[in-house]
């Protein structure tokens, strides 16, 4: 498997550029084949045009198409375009699908995100042991990476998900967050000290394991399909395990504690029109699928279910 280390350019994604880079390749597929054309269009720096680059195709809102064009994707106009459920990234529902395609790439995963969701157990994030997985990983793939390159890499993992501090006063484009801080996912929770000789100390952060009320059923039944069909597509039967704790599961990516995910799992049958059916017994565990499920049928549902409840 190759990892993605680099290419977001040191900037996590902000809010504007997701809704701008989509309308803008609506209207020129080749937005990204001219720099300062797209510099003008975008509104941004060069290195800022090759980040929102990246950040398009790492949120699986569009890609490339290989003849120098970037072809939006489906979702991405459904979400985005001008008559999409969220062109301004109003909605948490789309913060939390974001997460969700940034967390379970499977061709090219950005490395942060596939290691840190689902291979770190450790209830703390300590910034020196991760880069010292970091600096293994590449290791293995025979990838000659600097620590400045993974450093970078890792602070971009964290920013996506807390607020940078900005120069007091300003309001410039380097200094806006990214819409994902709005999940509380990650926090801050302390220091502690690195080295006792020079007192050399570092941040300490950690996943936000409690229950989620903002992922709706509707959601949670959207992600388990895409990770069903991604990862399972020939098995009609799920364990529960897989829903928990599988790589790029919605336990996982979320971080939802098995309370929660049984919950959702009680009303998967509510929630699916019978597709999909959750069983419990003594010995097993298991959802059921009774029939394919549409993946547009599902993204719809999660905004229907949002006006209806409005």
């Amino acid at each position: 498997m190759t990892y993605k280390f680099s290419g977001h350019e040191t900037f996590p994604c902000r809010y504007a550029w997701l809704p701008k880079a989509v309308g803008a390749l609506q209207e020129n597929r080749q937005l990204f084949s001219d720099l300062d054309s797209a510099m003008v269009i975008l509104g941004v720096g060069k290195n800022m045009v090759r980040s929102i680059r990246f950040w398009i195709e790492a949120t699986k809102m569009a890609k490339p198409d290989g003849k120098g064009e970037f072809v939006v994707f489906p979702m991405g106009e459904r979400l985005l375009g001008d008559c999409g459920y969220d062109p301004y990234l109003e909605d948490i529902q789309t913060l939390w699908l974001i997460h969700w395609n940034l967390s379970t790439r499977i061709n090219d995963p950005i490395f942060a995100w596939d290691f840190l969701m689902n291979r770190w157990h450790e209830p703390e994030i300590f910034p020196s042991l991760v880069l010292k997985a970091f600096e293994k990983e590449a290791a293995l793939q025979k990838r000659k990476l600097s620590k400045v390159t993974l450093k970078q890499h890792l602070d971009i993992f964290i920013h996506t998900y807390l607020p940078t501090r900005g120069l007091k006063g300003t309001v410039q484009e380097e200094n806006l967050d990214s819409p994902l801080i709005e999940l509380d996912l990650i926090r801050h929770i302390g220091e502690r000290t690195i080295n006792e000789q020079d007192a050399k100390r570092e941040p300490v952060y950690t996943f936000n394991r409690e229950p989620k009320p903002s992922i709706s059923q509707y959601l949670f039944a959207y992600c388990l399909n895409d990770f069903w069909n991604a990862r399972f597509a020939d098995e009609n039967t799920l364990a529960f395990r897989h829903v928990a704790y599988g790589h790029g599961s919605p336990g996982q990516v979320f971080k939802l504690p098995e309370l929660e995910i049984l919950e959702y799992l009680t009303k998967i049958e509510f929630t699916t029109n019978g597709a999909l059916s959750f069983q419990e017994s003594a010995h097993l565990r298991q959802v059921r699928r009774h029939k394919n499920l549409n993946w547009t049928d599902l993204l719809n549902s999660i905004y229907q279910a949002e006006v209806t409840n409005a």
